[in-house]
């Protein structure tokens, strides 16, 4: 009698998971070595998962140039994964060492703290591989719940444990849609699996499928809170207020990266067929996300709430280019997403260099004198807010170019044209930043960066990548246009779209 559970036709490779394995195997050495590791000497601990980090993003590049799917379907290894793994592996790097000095300054559990970062980069790298649904879900609840306690881990200072609070209880109203949208969307195509969800797209139409529309609609809910889109976007700014700064950067790039990643992988490669159905909405969420967050962006006068709705405008610019869809604008934002990470380390990394004794000073008048002071640290910080602006030649004005490029392609001028004055309205809160450090003065007095080369290395990392990207960016962009091709695997790429009529 045939055994109705076949091990063999889950074809098991493990290469495309063993940067996974190193990054839990790296967790849990965190977690058991810092049962007998201080707080006060948690830096040691950082830097064995800066290591677990290292081996993985050595097996990362080693996976580029491969094309398979494994575990049934569930992993997809190609340079899609790659090129994710290697950004968000060097982001969660970037972020640890920005956080040997800060952790202990802060007085939080070390052990906790560094197995809860590799925790959450496990579940966003799970996230860049996923080939279904439930795997796409794993991974975004890995990610979730591991940044949850994060933001919270600042026990004794309240806003962190409201933060937390915040997150999670709309993070989990969030998953909630997520999770029937994905329900909804087995019920209309008969897989979770991606490519047979493509394939079945493509096979007959779905278009006025009333199970596949609710389940696209609450797809885009879910997916929607993790990139802070409007409507979905509330719990933005006062969770990267009241977490710790150094997991606020890891927010700002590391779980933008991942959501984006998964939504990129669902939508505009294999929900293709039925874009019709998604690509108004994103019209509209481009929009509203691009001016909403710029405009309340214009009145903070706390740079982390500032960030806070600037990633929100930023989400909108990369919802333009999904709106447009194709190769080009996926090749963007990929482009665009590695130069967003390391400018938004970098500007979260001098936030942390203002930090002292415990106390945040996120102010924009703490960045008061900081020129006269500190020439170099405020030098790089303009560096990241003209870049953010999209100032040439650095990596945010190369990315946006692309991205706005892509959406009039596709016939998206009028997007394109809101676009470009949202970021003439941004212009004014970033200079702001950059008025207070030149021209004003007073400010606070920051420890002496000597005292914390993590700290300075992965400022210069930041500032390099930052200047680097926007400088020379024919490899970055041919890296991103591999990625992006090689997602839809022996499926021939989509032509440049045309344009979906509003109504």
């Amino acid at each position: 009698m045939k055994p109705a559970f076949d091990i063999a036709t889950l074809n098991i490779s493990w290469p495309p998971i063993l940067p996974l394995i190193v990054v839990t195997i790296a967790a849990i050495a965190v977690l058991l070595v810092g049962v007998h590791v201080d707080d006060e000497d948690s830096e040691a601990l950082g830097w064995l998962s800066l290591a677990g980090l290292g081996v993985a993003l050595v097996m990362s590049f080693a996976m580029l140039g491969q094309q398979e799917l494994t575990f049934a379907g569930a992993i997809e290894l190609d340079n899609y994964t790659g090129y994710f793994y290697i950004v968000i592996l060097l982001v969660a790097g970037v972020t640890v060492l920005m956080s040997l000095d800060y952790v202990r300054e802060l007085g939080l559990a070390g052990a906790e703290y560094y197995a809860l970062v590799l925790f959450a980069t496990l579940g966003m790298m799970l996230m860049a591989a996923a080939g279904d649904l439930i795997i796409i879900f794993l991974g975004l609840e890995t990610m979730s719940i591991s940044i949850y306690v994060l933001a919270g881990l600042s026990r004794q200072q309240p806003k962190s444990s409201e933060a937390a609070l915040k997150y999670f209880m709309l993070g989990a109203f969030s998953t909630g849609f997520l999770l029937y949208g994905i329900a909804l969307l087995y019920g209309a195509t008969g897989s979770i699996k991606l490519q047979a969800i493509s394939a079945a797209l493509q096979q007959q139409p779905m278009g006025h499928n009333p199970l596949l529309l609710l389940g696209l609609g609450m797809l885009l809910i879910g997916f929607g809170f993790k990139v802070a889109a409007v409507p979905f976007h509330m719990w933005t700014p006062d969770v990267y207020e009241g977490a710790p700064t150094s997991v606020t950067a890891f927010m700002a790039a590391g779980v933008k990266l991942a959501a984006f990643a998964g939504f990129l992988r669902i939508f505009v490669v294999h929900l293709w067929p039925v874009r019709a159905e998604w690509a108004l909405v994103l019209w509209v969420m481009a929009a509203l996300t691009m001016t909403a967050g710029n405009l309340i962006a214009v009145m903070q006068s706390n740079v982390k709430r500032m960030l806070a709705y600037s990633a929100i405008a930023h989400a909108g610019y990369i919802l333009v280019a999904m709106t447009a869809g194709g190769p080009s604008a996926g090749t963007a934002i990929l482009f665009y997403l590695l130069g967003y990470a390391f400018t938004n380390l970098g500007a979260f990394a001098v936030i942390i260099a203002l930090a002292r004794r415990g106390e945040a000073h996120d102010a924009i008048s703490d960045l008061r004198g900081l020129a006269a002071s500190h020439p170099l640290m405020a030098a790089a910080m303009t560096l990241f807010m003209l870049s953010l602006t999209g100032v040439p030649p650095l990596a945010g004005f190369i990315g946006k170019f692309y991205l706005f490029a892509a959406a009039i392609e596709a016939g998206y001028v009028g997007l394109v044209i809101i676009a470009v004055l949202n970021s003439v309205i941004s212009a004014y809160y970033y200079i702001g930043v950059v008025v207070a450090m030149y021209m004003d003065e007073g400010g606070v007095t920051i420890t002496p960066l000597g005292a914390r080369p993590a700290l300075v290395a992965a400022l210069a990392i930041a500032t390099t990548a930052t200047v680097l990207i926007g400088v020379y960016p024919g490899p970055y962009l041919a890296a991103s246009a591999s990625a992006f091709t090689s997602a839809y695997g022996a499926r021939p790429a989509p032509h440049a779209p045309t344009m979906i009529p509003m109504p």
